[in-house]
């Protein structure tokens, strides 16, 4: 009994042992993100969100277990208030999900989002209503979480706010996002 025992507890190391290994070793993403859960995971559902701080210039991923990356982002206008209308490069506040994903020609990975959705239409219309935009303005569309290109990572490290209202990663970091982010992903964008 005490050899099945010993057998036993020898077993059950040798199976954690294994399945604790990871064939690529661990994929490190940054000093700011957490490393990737597992090779193994099997995913039945999407479990994961993305809240946007226009305030901190942060993109922040969570899943079932919380906080599991993050990436730092620019926007469009220096304004960081809310989209008014098309062409006024301000990045939109409020809830949205990824509705497709796509490789840009310019900016390579792309998130769309399904900007503008009810809620972008009611503050749109209560803004037109109150005389706060021309009658002939337009709501506009296309927005997206998108790379910068290869050679304007620095754009993100100098915080330089330069897209038409989409939200925009460096592009090496983009590729891991785009890898993982399924679409349907909800997003929150705050002030």
């Amino acid at each position: 009994m005490k050899l099945y025992f010993i057998r036993c507890i020898v077993a059950i190391f040798f199976v954690g042992g294994l399945l604790s290994f990871s064939p690529t070793g661990g994929t490190f993403r940054s000093e700011t993100k957490k490393t990737t859960k597992t090779a193994f995971r099997i995913l039945t559902s999407n479990p994961y969100y993305i809240i946007i701080s226009k305030k901190n210039y942060e993109l922040k991923v969570f899943d079932n277990e919380g906080w599991y990356a993050t990436y730092p982002i620019v926007f469009g206008s220096r304004d960081l208030s809310d989209k008014m209308r098309e062409g006024d490069r301000k990045t939109p506040t409020g809830s949205f999900k990824i509705v497709v994903k796509k490789i840009h020609n310019k900016w390579g990975p792309e998130l769309l989002l399904n900007y503008p959705n009810e809620e972008s239409y009611r503050r749109f219309n209560d803004r037109k209503a109150k005389g706060m935009l021309p009658a002939n303005a337009r709501i506009g569309d296309g927005i997206a979480i998108h790379a910068t290109r290869p050679e304007e990572e620095w754009t993100v490290d100098n915080f330089y706010n330069w897209t038409d209202g989409c939200v925009s990663v460096k592009y090496t970091e983009m590729k891991d996002l785009y890898s993982y982010i399924p679409v349907g992903t909800p997003v929150t964008i705050q002030p």
